[in-house]
């Protein structure tokens, strides 16, 4: 079972204080035996000084060795973290261009049936304007007949009043010669028309 970070620090602390510890001793028996000044004294204290110093080389050495296994975990996990959080992004990434490929692709089904509808209506609008201006000069066409044949019209009518009134003035004109014809045969001509007719 791993230990904690915090455990591993003070387990750190500990060993980094007892190779101090050590060295400190070790010096201070090289320096008392100095001052002593026997000699065999001072070679045990060099023998304790090196013995000493050789285990707190083995606990820097042993600490050191902790740190880097314990730095090569952390950046093993971190790199699994990451790798993972790639993996995930890569998901993510994958999920989210698909999303946008459909989302394009409808968009463009949809602009093409835009498309195709503003192109229907324009043909629409086009052969309804081309019905109108057709409808529009046989209207124009009925108009301008329209005003002829009342113009024929109008003529027709002030010719038949003019024949009216003719007709009118030739009843008048028959009605006083038939008057005046009447007159002259009361006059005294009639015999000499009927010598005239016999004859």
């Amino acid at each position: 079972m791993a230990s904690s970070p915090s455990a591993r620090r003070r387990q750190r602390s500990r060993r980094l204080v007892a190779a101090t510890a050590f060295l400190v001793l070790a010096a201070a028996l090289v320096g008392g035996a100095v001052v002593v000044g026997s000699f065999w004294l001072i070679v045990a204290a060099a023998v304790a000084a090196v013995v000493l110093g050789v285990a707190a080389t083995v606990i820097t050495h042993a600490e050191l060795m902790d740190a880097r296994r314990e730095t090569g975990h952390v950046k093993a996990t971190e790199a699994k973290a990451y790798a993972q959080l790639t993996e995930a992004r890569s998901a993510e990434n994958t999920v989210f261009a698909r999303s946008m490929g459909e989302r394009l692709a409808r968009s463009q089904t949809a602009l093409a049936q835009v498309e195709d509808a503003l192109v229907a209506a324009q043909h629409r609008a086009a052969e309804t304007a081309r019905k109108l201006r057709a409808e529009q000069r046989r209207a124009d066409e009925a108009e301008a007949k329209t005003v002829h044949y009342a113009a024929k019209l109008d003529e027709a009518e002030e010719r038949a009043a003019e024949a009216i009134v003719r007709v009118a003035e030739l009843e008048q004109e028959r009605d006083v010669i038939r008057a005046e014809l009447d007159a002259w045969q009361l006059g005294g001509h009639a015999p000499a028309r009927g010598v005239a007719q016999a004859g």
